[in-house]
């Protein structure tokens, strides 16, 4: 696939079923993700693969997260809760490993880290696979982020979704640069 063609027309795909990306191809993704801009080499960003009865577990992570939240949550609303990670065969926890720098603010280290996020879709487009960076309320809650894992210094920036897209994969909108862009200093 063609560069430019690449960065015009991917877009999120949030229908996915089995097969999820092969031992190859997820490599392929995390070599271009490590790829992303990186002030101070400090590779701010780490990541988690759920994929099988992992899936399950994390559903029940975050039904007990809705359920410390929301202790009248309704059946239906732990359901879904359960259900969340089911949505794709294969999801991949971005987290932002912030480290203390001189020079380099923790707001850096997070752009980084989404950066690499953003190379690791890209890569999934380009091979053909489907693939959506979804946030949401368990992304923020502690009790996920512990039972994840993850420690006072890291940022979990999202899930993101993989597998092969189910049915027709969506147009990307043609969003036109005049309205996004102006010069500065030439009045």
């Amino acid at each position: 696939m063609d560069a430019l063609d690449l960065l015009l027309n991917r877009v999120s795909v949030t229908r996915l079923c089995e097969p999820a990306p092969s031992a190859a191809q997820l490599d392929m993704m995390f070599r271009a993700g490590l790829r992303a801009p990186d002030h101070g080499q400090l590779r701010p960003w780490r990541f988690l693969t759920i994929e099988g009865d992992a899936r399950h577990r994390l559903g029940e992570l975050f039904a007990s997260a809705l359920q410390l939240r929301q202790p009248d949550a309704s059946d239906e609303a732990l359901q879904k809760a359960r259900n969340m990670p089911l949505r794709a065969p294969l999801l991949i926890v971005v987290i932002a490993s912030v480290k203390t720098h001189p020079k380099v603010p923790q707001s850096e280290q997070l752009l980084a880290a989404g950066c690499a996020a953003h190379g690791l879709l890209l890569a999934a487009h380009a091979q053909g696979l489907g693939a959506v960076w979804r946030t949401g309320e368990f992304s923020y809650d502690q009790h996920v982020l512990q039972g994840l894992g993850l420690t006072e210094q890291d940022h979990l920036l999202g899930f993101i979704y993989l597998g092969t897209p189910e049915g027709r994969v969506r147009t990307a909108p043609v969003l036109e640069p005049e309205a996004f862009v102006a010069a500065w200093g030439n009045q």
